[in-house]
Order: C-alpha cells, then sequence, then structure tokens
C-alpha cells in the first residue's frame, strides 16, 4: 500500500518549535521509523507552510496514494479551502495533531477539517502517525 504523510506549517521545524509541546525529534529520523517498521509499503512524505501547495498536495497524494495521514497544523482552524479538497477526493484521509488541541487555547477546538476525514487523532505525539498509518492499512 501507498501512503501520503502530508504536514502543513511549521511542522518543518519539530524538535526545535516548542519542544514541551511538540517533542524533541524531528519529523524526517521518525520518518526513517516509520519506513523501518512498516517495510512492506511506501510512505510518500510532503510537507508546506503554503495552504494552497497543501491543497495541491491533496489533490495529488489522493492519486497516487491509497490513504493519506495529514496534519494541517494551524490551517486546521482556518482553512474551508483544506476541508473543500479533502471533501472533492475518494482516497480516506485521517487527521493527526501531535499535541491534544482540546487542552489548549480555545481557538484551537474548531476544526474545518475534521468533518471530512475518516477519522482524528489528537495528543498522541508522534505515535498518532503511526496509529493513523495502522489505521489506514486496517
Amino acid at each position: 500500500m501507498k501512503v501520503g504523510i502530508l504536514n502543513g506549517p511549521n511542522l518543518n521545524l519539530l524538535g526545535k518549535r516548542e519542544p514541551e509541546i511538540y517533542g524533541h525529534q524531528g519529523f524526517e529520523s521518525y520518518l526513517e521509523k516509520l519506513q523501518v517498521d512498516f517495510p512492506g509499503h511506501e510512505i510518500i512524505y510532503r510537507q508546506s507552510n503554503v495552504e494552497g501547495e497543501l491543497v495541491n498536495a491533496i489533490h495529488d497524494l489522493a492519486e497516487e496514494c491509497q490513504g493519506i495521514i495529514f496534519n494541517p497544523a494551524a490551517f486546521t482552524h482556518t482553512s474551508i479551502a483544506l476541508a473543500d479538497a479533502a471533501k472533492s477526493i475518494d482516497c480516506p484521509i485521517i487527521e493527526v495533531h501531535l499535541s491534544n488541541v482540546y487542552q489548549r487555547e480555545s481557538f484551537r477546538h474548531k476544526s474545518y477539517l475534521s468533518p471530512a476525514v475518516r477519522g482524528v487523532i489528537t495528543g498522541l505525539g508522534l505515535k498518532g502517525y503511526e496509529l493513523a498509518l495502522r489505521a489506514l492499512l486496517g
């Protein structure tokens, strides 16, 4: 199975940015672990800080993958465009958040994407990506 992982804004700074919230590990090293742990599956990784690029990535990954794991980061709470992109494809998406957004500021409690995805994993750190991958592999 081919699965896409798509990360939104500032997630390129994992391991450096607010490690008390997001942890100390960079995503690229975690991705290497996922690839070792799931050797029979291809994982395609993309990250962007630009909303339109993320919309395009959803479209592109839906064409080449059987599932998408998406952490839209701050765009979760602002982007109708990303929600519309998710609704426009047949490929299942699992939304992932590293922190428990419900323990944070109230503006983070609203996700425009959640109604358009198969499931949501929040608050389990990087482990959420593994759980999302397991769910897609079913």
